[in-house]
């Protein structure tokens, strides 16, 4: 199970490997995180300043991605269960 960290602390661990001109691997060791996930989280900074790879979404897009996916999939849902309805129904109007 990964353990999960505020983003606060996130954003000042960035701020840390930024300023302190030590890789990832050593601010990573001190913090007690590992070093993928650091780096994670600085692509992550990157990409929400602009600076990322061509397409990187900023966390902005991807919380709005993650919403938008969910919304789709409850209207998926609830589409699946009118059909269900109208058929039914449908069925109950023809006795």
């Amino acid at each position: 199970m990964s353990k999960r960290y505020t983003s606060e602390f996130k954003r000042d661990a960035v701020a840390l490997v930024r300023s302190s001109g030590r890789n990832v691997t050593e601010v990573a060791r001190e913090l007690g995180v590992s070093p993928e996930g650091l780096r994670g989280w600085v692509k992550q900074a990157k990409a929400d300043r602009g600076e990322g790879a061509p397409g990187a979404l900023t966390t902005a897009e991807k919380e709005e991605l993650q919403r938008l996916r969910r919304e789709n999939r409850e209207q998926q849902q609830t589409i699946e269960i009118l059909k269900k309805a109208a058929t039914f129904f449908a069925k109950e109007t023809m006795k």
